[in-house]
């Protein structure tokens, strides 16, 4: 097919396809964006689709199958015909009970689930009257009162209205805000010119910082472990974005910088420059999240997903994702296409997606004007004489050059006329200044590559220094986040703005997030995956999000984490156990229990007819109480021939052993108890191969529970699976330090087990279903399974690990 005709097709299906979300009461702008993705796209026509509402609906119906069009828990497909039922008959119809439907439908997943449970978890049929909002935010106002009066109309409404969602969930938000402004207003009166003023906010006391994990014993460790998981539980239920300023509030962006001349410059935004940014903004919160396409996101973007995509929802605002890709050498479009599909998984929606390089023309046009305000000059020094220059705080020779030479200069470099490496445009900052960021930073260089996203239109790329605030700036950013390593180059970011008359952004940093026993910098695990170290960006041992999301680790769990470790600037050292305890404490509420014996040993019943195979009823949920968990059952097998671990069987029995022995008995989990009469020994005589054994069918005895797996019938071999457990990556706490990192990967970090034997009930689970096997741990089906041959993976232990449940 020609190109024309293709390209008329799509436009032709994208012209439809935005008619259709229009029909539907979607604002053109967000019609558009829908558009502009294929996946959302396609998501959004089939929920229309299911819903039956091609010919159109109201608005607020349409937003609703927008949410659940790119929301949606993947998990819980099946059901997404029954919400839009719901949605339909106008039995949900709010954005706070479709996320409330999501919540419950992603932990019930694939399985039948309880009608009246969700109706209960999604509020149908509650309808809030006024007398209950106006009640809900009088105790708001009234708990609050002395910060309403100390900082009157520049309190933060949204921290109170989402105190009132907490009272009220099912309340309408309109009448909700309505209440506040009026209460509020009743309070404190008619707005005044003091309130227009700026707060003035105290500066935080830093903590102070410890970057190292303190050697405990491992008792104590644990005793640590198991209060820092406590308190961050507690501190999880705090607004932890309360630390941040309304966009109203940035007229000053709270710095200090010194020159080496003496002087000091403290940044602020003009009253003109300020109202023009509300104006476009409408004072909603706009912020970022830039990552650099150059590999897999980690654990650490996670907290910075959280921090920079946590505050605009919390503030009912927007964050952008934007891709910093001004190094086209190392940027990939897998990297590009892997960022948006983890962030979708984690749960996160951008606003909108852009690139810096979307930017390009008007970076370049900006860089001319910055020439022009002799702000910005041409250099010939090489990479070396620059580092050598800056250390001796020297000007380069070529720094007092005329205006008119630099401008056809850089022209020059623009048109290609200049090699590679001859010439870089450099901003003329302090060379005398202390902080090496204001050493006449590079602002453009040569670079003969193709880019992923513009493709060859340049040869000359802008740095990150000139980009990144300058982009921040163009897109309105309130409150541009960063982790604790730019904060030198703050004062960088705010002359270059000032420089070109731009809008000033709150400038913010956080620490970043340190995980012990792995490294965290992309440079290191490109190393790891280019080396093959590891087995690519996906490895389970990685703290990668495509890493720890086929370990098993689900995207709540690492939400949950983020939270946990909160939003400060104290520079720590997050032991790995922290994250396992909130993958843990997920999966303990969200993964069924079934049995799998990993290392089995053979054990015949003499006294069981050996063409007898029983059907018995286990529980996948043995601890639900109600609802749908505590009926659900599945069979398992119970013959003459089964396997239990080699680990539960001992020829020495002793008081805290509770595994089978010589002429001991155990029971055998949801069967009977068994008895060792004769153990069976290899050629060895030492190797034990077989026990024989008599089982009580009468149960008159209840000795301690194992698990087991038995023939599914007589001579057929139970289900084998593959399973893969896993140890840290490195041996030492914090290897990123060590000058022979590489040195210190652990040899043992990953053992293959490929004998493990499973209950049938386990055949065929879908890739990335997440399973406890009783006694052993929480374990995940990985992308490696074959229609012949399943693999697992352990995601975490249990709390008490089965080897010290063994006595091992």
């Amino acid at each position: 097919m020609p190109a024309s005709t293709e390209g008329s097709g799509k436009e032709k299906k994208n012209a439809e396809a935005k008619e259709l979300f229009l029909k539907i009461g979607l604002e053109e702008k967000t019609a558009q964006n829908a558009v502009a993705n294929p996946k959302v796209t396609a998501n959004l026509i089939a929920v229309i689709s299911e819903a039956g509402l091609q010919e159109g609906c109201e608005r607020s119906v349409g937003n609703l199958l927008y949410s659940v069009a790119t929301k949606y828990p993947n998990n819980a497909l099946i059901h997404r015909p029954n919400l839009l039922q719901y949605i339909t008959a106008g039995k949900i119809k709010s954005i706070p009970q479709v996320e409330a439907a999501f919540s419950f439908f992603s932990k019930v997943g694939p399985e039948p689930y309880n009608s009246a449970e969700l109706e209960t978890a999604c509020g149908v049929g509650v309808e809030v009257s006024h007398d209950e909002i106006r009640a809900a935010v009088t105790a708001v106002i009234d708990k609050n009162k002395d910060t309403l009066l100390e900082q009157r109309y520049r309190t933060n409404v949204g921290i109170l209205l989402g105190h009132v969602r907490v009272l009220q969930p099912w309340a309408d938000g309109k009448v909700v805000k309505e209440e506040m402004d009026a209460q509020i207003k009743e309070l404190l009166g008619e707005k005044t010119a003091e309130d227009e003023k700026p707060l003035i906010r105290k500066k935080e006391k830093k903590p102070r910082a410890e970057s190292k994990s303190e050697e405990l014993p491992s008792s104590a460790k644990d005793a640590t472990l198991s209060s820092t998981a406590e308190e961050n539980d507690a501190n999880a239920k705090i607004d932890p974005f309360s630390i941040f300023p309304a966009p109203e509030d940035n007229n000053s962006v709270h710095t200090e910088i010194f020159f080496s001349d003496g002087s000091i410059w403290r940044p602020q935004n003009s009253k003109e420059r300020l109202e023009k940014h509300l104006e476009i903004t409408g004072k909603k919160v706009h912020t970022r999240f830039p990552p650099e396409p150059n590999g897999y996101l980690h654990i650490g973007h996670a907290k910075a997903m959280y921090i920079d995509f946590g505050l605009a929802e919390d503030r009912g605002g927007n964050c952008y994702l934007r891709y910093d890709d001004t190094n086209p050498e190392a940027e990939k479009k897998e990297y590009i296409d892997h960022i948006q599909e983890i962030i979708k998984w984690i749960g996160w929606e951008p606003f909108k997606i852009t690139y810096s390089s979307d930017y390009f023309q008007q970076l370049y046009d900006l860089a001319v004007e910055l020439i022009k305000r002799d702000r910005a000059y041409v250099d010939h020094q090489t990479a070396d004489e620059i580092k050598q220059y800056r250390l001796n705080m020297m000007d380069s020779p070529w720094r007092n050059r005329p205006v008119s030479e630099s401008l056809k200069l850089f022209d020059d470099m623009r048109r290609g006329l200049i090699d590679e490496g001859k010439a870089t445009l450099r901003m003329k900052q302090d060379m005398k200044n202390d902080n090496k960021n204001m050493g006449d930073l590079i602002a453009y260089r040569i670079k003969f590559t193709s880019h992923p996203h513009v493709g060859d239109k340049w040869c000359i790329y802008p740095s990150y220094d000139y980009t990144h605030c300058i982009v921040d700036s163009l897109e309105n950013i309130t409150h541009s986040l960063c982790s604790l390593e730019f904060e030198s180059r703050r004062a960088s970011y705010y002359w270059l703005l000032e420089s070109l008359d731009l809008y000033l952004p709150y400038v913010w940093e956080y620490s970043r997030l340190n995980i012990t026993h792995n490294v965290m910098s992309k440079r290191k695990l490109n190393e790891l995956v280019t080396n093959k170290h590891v087995d690519g960006w996906e490895d389970p041992r990685l703290v990668t999000l495509a890493g720890l999301r086929r370990r098993g680790a689900s995207p709540e769990a690492i939400q949950a984490f983020c939270r946990g470790v909160g939003i400060t600037r104290s520079d720590n050292l997050i032991r790995i156990e922290l994250l396992e305890h909130f993958m843990r404490d997920d999966l303990n509420r969200n993964a069924p229990r079934y049995m799998v014996v990993l290392k089995p040993l053979k054990v015949v019943i003499t006294n069981m007819d050996e063409s007898r195979v029983e059907e018995l009823e286990a529980k996948p949920w043995p601890e639900a109480k109600d609802g749908d968990r505590s009926t659900q059952t599945f069979k398992i097998p119970f013959s003459r021939v089964l396997y239990i671990e080699q680990s539960d069987f001992r020829l020495k029995d002793s008081k805290d052993y509770y595994g089978l022995a010589p002429n001991k008995s155990v029971m055998l989990r949801y069967a009977y108890p068994i008895k060792c009469t004769e153990v069976i020994f290899g050629e060895d005589n030492e190797t034990v191969v077989e026990l024989r054994a008599e089982y009580d069918s009468a149960k008159s005895t209840k000795p301690k529970v194992i698990h087991w797996v038995a023939e599914p019938a007589p001579g057929v071999n139970p289900l084998n699976v593959e399973v893969r457990c896993f140890d840290k990556l490195f041996k030492s706490e914090n290897p990123a330090e060590l000058e022979d990192w590489l040195g210190d990967l652990n040899p043992n970090s990953r053992e293959t087990i490929t004998t493990a034997l499973a209950v049938p009930a386990l055949k065929d689970a879908p890739v990335g279903s997440k399973f406890q096997f009783e006694r052993l741990g929480y374990f995940c089906v990985d992308t490696d399974s074959t229609p012949d041959k399943m693999v697992f993976n352990r995601t975490v232990t249990l709390r008490d690990s089965y080897t010290k449940a063994s006595g091992k």
